[in-house]
């Protein structure tokens, strides 16, 4: 379900959805924690054994922290730097419903776009390094961190998809952008082969 927000304000925003447009990071808490959680995590993953040669205690650590990052990500930094929000709603029947929902368009000069890059750079950049240490868990057979790893993919990519969502809309919505990017990359294709065989 996709929905415009005219009722209530996103945190961030005046009643009336209105502030001054600024290129300067605005929040820069929410920035340094949007980042902060999710580097952490990527860099106790790498220095564990280095620290502790405790496994638990590792595992504790990452999962605390890519947890604190899939809570701040999904409730804070997401409203905050670029509008966007989502989650799950269980409706009186007992049905899951999920809610994706961005600023109203007239409010968008709210957000940065330093601010703005770095919502989307951060999101989008960490799940790549927990799909490579999937990757080299699995090759170097290192099954005890396959859980560590499997739940950090879980929770970073909830997040990119939820994101995902609400910036583009929905499902109908997600294809369209994926057939008119396809499409225009099939014709500049086919235009290019046409320059060539003219020339």
């Amino acid at each position: 379900m996709m929905r415009q927000d005219s009722e209530a304000p996103l945190f961030g925003e005046d009643d009336d959805g209105t502030k001054t447009k600024k290129s300067k990071i605005k929040h820069p808490m929410v920035s340094f924690f949007h980042l902060f959680f999710r580097t952490s995590a990527i860099l106790v993953y790498l220095m564990c054994e280095m620290f502790s040669s405790r496994f638990i205690v590792c595992m504790v650590a990452i999962i605390l922290l890519l947890s604190c990052d899939f809570w701040t990500v999904k409730n804070v930094s997401g409203r905050l730097l670029v509008g966007l929000r989502w989650w799950n709603h269980i409706d009186e029947h007992g049905n899951s419903q999920w809610i994706f929902e961005s600023r109203k368009t007239q409010s968008q000069i709210t957000t940065s776009g330093a601010e703005s890059r770095i919502f989307w750079l951060g999101l989008m950049v960490c799940p790549i390094f927990w799909i490579l240490f999937f990757f080299t868990t699995v090759i170097s057979l290192q099954i005890k961190w396959l859980a560590v790893v499997v739940m950090g993919l879980v929770l970073q990519w909830a997040n990119v998809y939820g994101y995902i969502r609400c910036k583009v809309g929905g499902n109908s919505a997600l294809k369209d952008v994926a057939k008119n990017y396809l499409g225009a990359q099939l014709f500049k294709q086919t235009m290019k082969k046409t320059d060539e065989l003219q020339s």
